[in-house]
């Protein structure tokens, strides 16, 4: 049975809500896609849309998906928002090959705000290989679902007054090269060696609750989570 509490995440809340077309589901919408929209651009931008385009065409989308109505078309089958998403826009973009595009839509209205140029920054250090726009979108999903997770555990230590102690060892939870040495991060903070071992631990815990509640605003079923950890690991993989 499903978990009762999943209706007020953000992906559940929508499929519950779209017969509806309720408020609430478009604006649980509006948060997914404000917090979603690089992997779409990045997908369109690999279908070799130049970045003027692609921003123009993710807009679009967006306010393809967000206007009225729109929601009752959308399939309670789509279980996972990665997956409707990426469907989705490759429909859109084949819809709108042939149109005429001006860099307005939806009567001007901008239901988020993107910035482009960042963006396409963010795309030109993307990895120079053979990617297919699949796992290119696939790898861009991950590290924001990561990143979305990290900013989180960020913002709680500054909250606590740890910031320091959460830069010091972030490298150790996150795995990034070269990681600090225990003894070197101990010595920085005062802190015992045995006391950064405990601290590490209890982070890569947090940020692991972080990471599930992350994929659960993007999924309809609890019994998805595990399955999209093992998913996003693997995009991150490059498998």
């Amino acid at each position: 049975m499903a978990d009762p509490r999943f209706a007020t995440t953000s992906w559940s809340l929508v499929l519950a809500a779209a017969d509806e077309d309720s408020s609430r589901a478009r604006e649980a919408l509006a948060d997914l896609c404000g917090a979603y929209w690089y992997p779409i651009y990045s997908l369109i931008r690999r279908q070799g849309h130049g970045p003027e385009e692609a921003a123009d065409l993710t807009q679009g989308y967006m306010v393809q998906l967000l206007e009225k109505g729109y929601l009752r078309q959308i399939s309670r089958e789509r279980g996972k928002f990665r997956s409707f998403l990426f469907v989705s826009v490759k429909h859109f973009l084949s819809n709108e090959r042939d149109r005429a595009r001006t860099a307005k839509r939806g009567g001007g209205r901008v239901p988020l705000s993107l910035d482009a140029e960042a963006a396409e920054g963010r795309y030109r250090i993307e990895p120079a290989d053979d990617l297919t726009p699949e796992k290119l979108f696939e790898r861009r999903w991950a590290t924001t679902v990561l990143e979305r997770a990290m900013r989180r555990m960020h913002d709680e230590a500054v909250q606590a007054g740890e910031e320091r102690r959460f830069e010091e060892l972030r490298a150790c939870v996150t795995g990034e090269e070269p990681a600090p040495a225990h003894r070197d991060v101990a010595g920085r903070l005062g802190m015992t060696e045995a006391a950064v071992g405990v601290a590490v631990h209890r982070m890569r815990r947090k940020f692991g609750q972080l990471l599930r509640e992350e994929i659960a605003q993007t999924v309809a079923d609890p019994a998805d989570i595990d399955g999209e950890i093992r998913h996003l690991l693997a995009a991150l993989g490059g498998s």
